[in-house]
Protein backbone atom coordinates (compact mmCIF):
# COMPACT_ATOMS: atom_id res chain seq x y z
CA UNK A 1 0.00 0.00 0.00
CA UNK A 2 3.01 2.27 -0.32
CA UNK A 3 2.16 5.47 -2.13
CA UNK A 4 -1.59 5.01 -1.72
CA UNK A 5 -3.41 7.97 -0.17
CA UNK A 6 -5.71 7.57 2.81
CA UNK A 7 -8.29 6.19 3.27
CA UNK A 8 -7.39 3.55 0.65
CA UNK A 9 -5.03 1.51 2.88
CA UNK A 10 -7.68 1.21 5.60
CA UNK A 11 -10.44 0.36 3.10
CA UNK A 12 -8.29 -2.24 1.34
CA UNK A 13 -7.36 -3.78 4.69
CA UNK A 14 -11.01 -4.20 5.66
CA UNK A 15 -11.78 -5.69 2.24
CA UNK A 16 -8.95 -8.22 2.58
CA UNK A 17 -9.66 -9.39 6.13
CA UNK A 18 -12.81 -11.48 5.41
CA UNK A 19 -10.80 -13.48 2.85
CA UNK A 20 -8.57 -14.79 5.64
CA UNK A 21 -9.38 -17.82 7.72
CA UNK A 22 -9.89 -17.22 11.45
CA UNK A 23 -6.49 -16.90 13.13
CA UNK A 24 -4.65 -15.93 9.94
CA UNK A 25 -2.59 -12.73 9.93
CA UNK A 26 -2.53 -9.94 7.36
CA UNK A 27 0.56 -7.77 7.01
CA UNK A 28 -0.15 -4.24 5.82
CA UNK A 29 2.59 -1.77 4.94
CA UNK A 30 1.62 1.85 4.40
CA UNK A 31 3.29 5.23 4.20
CA UNK A 32 0.07 7.19 4.66
CA UNK A 33 0.48 9.19 7.90
CA UNK A 34 -3.23 9.00 8.78
CA UNK A 35 -3.20 5.20 8.59
CA UNK A 36 -1.60 5.06 12.06
CA UNK A 37 -5.03 6.07 13.39
CA UNK A 38 -7.37 4.62 10.77
CA UNK A 39 -6.14 1.06 10.26
CA UNK A 40 -5.94 -0.02 13.94
CA UNK A 41 -9.24 1.65 14.84
CA UNK A 42 -11.12 0.20 11.86
CA UNK A 43 -9.63 -3.26 12.43
CA UNK A 44 -10.63 -3.31 16.09
CA UNK A 45 -14.11 -1.94 15.31
CA UNK A 46 -14.62 -4.88 12.94
CA UNK A 47 -13.52 -7.44 15.53
CA UNK A 48 -9.97 -8.04 14.31
CA UNK A 49 -6.93 -8.11 16.57
CA UNK A 50 -4.04 -5.71 15.94
CA UNK A 51 -0.97 -7.73 16.90
CA UNK A 52 1.79 -5.26 16.10
CA UNK A 53 2.46 -1.79 14.71
CA UNK A 54 6.01 -0.79 13.76
CA UNK A 55 7.01 2.55 12.30
CA UNK A 56 10.29 3.09 10.48
CA UNK A 57 10.42 6.64 9.20
CA UNK A 58 7.35 7.22 7.04
CA UNK A 59 6.65 3.49 6.64
CA UNK A 60 4.23 1.80 9.02
CA UNK A 61 3.83 -1.99 9.25
CA UNK A 62 0.71 -3.55 10.76
CA UNK A 63 0.02 -7.17 11.67
CA UNK A 64 -3.70 -7.82 11.97
CA UNK A 65 -5.26 -11.15 12.91
CA UNK A 66 -8.66 -12.27 11.79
Amino acid sequence: MLGEPCPYPAVATLEAMPQLKPGEILEVISDCPQSINNIPLDARNHGYKVLDIQQDGPTIRYLIQR
